[in-house]
């Protein structure tokens, strides 16, 4: 039964990184992943990967960041882009990414220890993941391509940092709320077909909520069933 059990949950995880990924892939070949925003785009691309995280664990995150990375330098490399040329760096583009679904799945898991809002748990762990994306990406450019940033756009390299903090913030934010919304309605979807998502962030244990009646077994409505009287002796 273990056995069975251990097949059953692997290929699940194949099935939903390959769907997320495909889905990915169709974001990322299509304007529907990437929003330009000036110079920059703003991309959710990352998505996937935080739903597969949240779902299935940071290993499945973690492949389908590796997906979402080696896109983004196949953009840089076919150019679209001012900033094209920072992206041709693996390190830029595919290392953020492939540290979004282990952080998604972790802060997720940290705060479904403290509250038994599921929505909230999730919607924080897509804004972590969107900020690792974000923060990553365009801190790498900050510290490895300060004086490159500067020439391509077209401004002083004392400038850079606030530059960067600026388009940062109007790539992030708007991105932060797309995808805790896309991420929370997704998720809660999966979980209430499946019956699947405990707090713990676990696959289902299969122990029913507070206030279900476990299978098999008539629900009382919430009323206690009279006791029954003993026989008096004598």
């Amino acid at each position: 039964m273990k056995t069975m059990q251990k097949t059953r949950e692997k290929t699940r995880k194949l099935v939903v990184a390959g769907m997320l990924s495909a889905v990915t892939m169709v974001l990322g070949l299509t304007p529907l992943g990437i929003i330009p925003i000036g110079p920059l785009n703003a991309t959710i691309l990352h998505v996937p990967v935080i739903i597969g995280a949240v779902l299935e664990g940071p290993v499945v995150g973690f492949v389908i960041g590796l997906i979402f990375g080696l896109f983004s330098l196949y953009r840089a490399a076919v150019g679209g882009s001012v900033l094209a040329p920072l992206f041709l760096n693996p390190v830029v583009t595919i290392l953020p990414r492939v540290l979004i679904g282990p952080v998604a799945y972790y802060v997720f898991r940290g705060i479904s220890h403290l509250t038994r809002k599921r929505a909230l748990s999730v919607g924080a762990a897509a804004v972590a993941g969107t900020l690792t994306n974000t923060i990553g990406v365009m801190g790498l450019i900050f510290i490895l391509y300060a004086q490159q940033y500067a020439d391509l756009m077209g401004i002083s390299r004392q400038g850079v940092g606030l530059a960067i903090l600026s388009a940062s913030a109007v790539n992030g934010i708007p991105e932060c709320i797309l995808a805790a919304v896309v991420t929370v309605a997704v998720v809660l979807a999966v979980w209430k077909l499946t019956g699947s998502g405990p707090h713990s962030g676990e696959p289902h244990s299969g122990k029913p909520h507070s206030g279900e009646p476990h299978h098999g077994e008539p629900h009382t409505g919430g009323e206690t069933p009279p006791e029954r009287e003993s026989p008096r002796k004598g």
